[in-house]
């Protein structure tokens, strides 16, 4: 079996001469793009998402081996596997991350990504400390179980990840409107990590926009409504470990205080969700946002 190496590892240089660049240019443009505590503790998650991949990915690969045993097809290296891996790789991406805003327990780790008020290249770094713990990783067996060599999913799912990186920045308004149709651009990320209520929940594409215009979550950037960015209760602080982990201390409190027929609730239901309603869910902003928009043209009483 053919032993392929890490892309991430050979893009780094490029990760890093990028948000350099990108700096540099807002010095120019904005220099409210970057504010330096931001990019720091944006740094440190990355630095840290790097370590505990290292700890947990021997683990990782074991069991996508052990599933690749009971494989239901032999689909080996051929030269249509790798066109047909990287897309079905970009929809499984597509449903763990629809899941990873709709289910808590999965928003837990996935968090620190929406964790920051500002929106350029080094957001980008801001990835999970907890993605092993919080079985993220199963939404990609079902590869491993139609047959697809693992080597050659772990690798797509690495230029899956590098394509992501260029489009957290707003350095880049709108691309032509073929690539905005199919592919996920700047304005559509843009989209995804606002915290307005038009936005909220919306373009979890990976790669491949389409996804989303399938399956009902697409929302087009609106110049009338510029993208706030963060998450609905914001951090307020730059400590690593508190953005690491902020999400995880919630759900303990919250399931040891709520009463027993309620616990599991605080776990797989979506964030913001209590059994008392006293808080609100994404569903509910959205839902008291309409209410307080004007009936559209021919549709007043």
């Amino acid at each position: 079996m053919p032993t392929l190496p890490n892309p991430i590892d050979y893009a780094v240089p490029g990760f890093v001469l990028l948000v350099l660049f990108e700096m540099w240019l807002s010095r120019r443009r904005d220099r409210s793009a970057y504010e330096p505590r931001d990019t720091l503790t944006s740094l440190g998650l990355g630095l840290g998402s790097t370590v505990a991949g290292l700890a947990t990915g021997a683990v990782v690969v074991a069991l996508a081996f052990a599933v690749s045993r009971h494989a239901i097809f032999n689909i080996g290296w051929q030269w249509w596997a790798w066109a047909a891996c990287f897309v079905l790789d970009d929809l499984a991406y597509y449903w763990f991350h629809r899941t990873a805003h709709r289910v808590r327990w999965f928003w837990a780790s996935h968090v620190i990504h929406h964790s920051s008020q500002h929106y350029n290249l080094s957001t980008a770094l801001r990835q999970t400390w907890t993605g092993f713990f919080s079985l993220a990783f199963v939404f990609r067996l079902p590869l491993f179980l139609i047959g697809f060599e693992p080597a050659m999913v772990f690798f797509c799912a690495g230029l899956n990840l590098i394509y992501q990186f260029w489009i957290h920045t707003e350095a880049i308004r709108r691309l032509p409107r073929w690539v905005e149709a199919v592919m996920n651009t700047p304005s559509h990320h843009r989209v995804h990590h606002g915290v307005n209520p038009r936005y909220l929940d919306t373009n979890y594409a990976g790669v491949f926009i389409i996804w989303d215009r399938l399956f009902g979550t697409f929302t087009p950037e609106r110049d009338d409504d510029p993208v706030r960015y963060g998450i609905i209760k914001q951090l307020g602080s730059f400590n690593i470990l508190w953005a690491a982990f902020h999400e995880w201390v919630g759900i303990a409190r919250d399931v040891w205080s709520a009463p027993w027929r309620a616990k599991l609730g605080y776990i797989v239901m979506p964030p913001g969700w209590s059994h008392d309603g006293s808080r609100d869910t994404s569903d509910s902003i959205k839902a008291r946002w309409q209410e307080r928009q004007p009936p559209a043209p021919g549709q007043q009483d």
